[in-house]
């Protein structure tokens, strides 16, 4: 097996962090799975759906820890990749800051000094 696409949404949520799909062997999608803050860290919740019960019970799973790992190791890495992404592009497209001159800062407070003055 060979996961050969992984997508992720990522969500501003507390405890969920983003959606993820991924395409096996470049003919299967598995969509819905959840990139969960948990207590201890970070990790892949299954796709699931809600039982009559109030349970979830998951409509997709590996079914040893090699490729639970496998999956897990890909989707976490490309949920880091995604938050890296926006970290910089955030950085990226942040208008330089302009310095000011101690003369510019005088001549910015006589400024606003003189409208405040002027409408006493």
């Amino acid at each position: 097996m060979e996961i050969t696409e992984v997508k992720v949404h990522l969500m501003n949520e507390e405890k969920l962090k983003a959606y993820a799909s991924m395409t096996i062997d470049g003919c299967f999608v598995v969509r819905d799975l959840k990139v969960i803050q948990g207590n201890t860290g970070i990790f892949i919740a299954m796709p699931s759906r809600k039982k009559p019960d109030g349970t979830f019970k998951d409509i997709a799973h590996p079914l040893d820890n090699e490729t639970r790992e496998t999956i897990e190791n890909r989707i976490l890495q490309a949920y880091k990749d995604a938050v890296a992404g926006i970290k910089e592009a955030k950085k990226e497209f942040q208008p330089p800051v302009k310095e000011m001159t101690l003369d510019e800062k005088m001549s910015d407070l006589e400024k606003s000094l003189e409208d405040k003055f002027s409408k006493i």
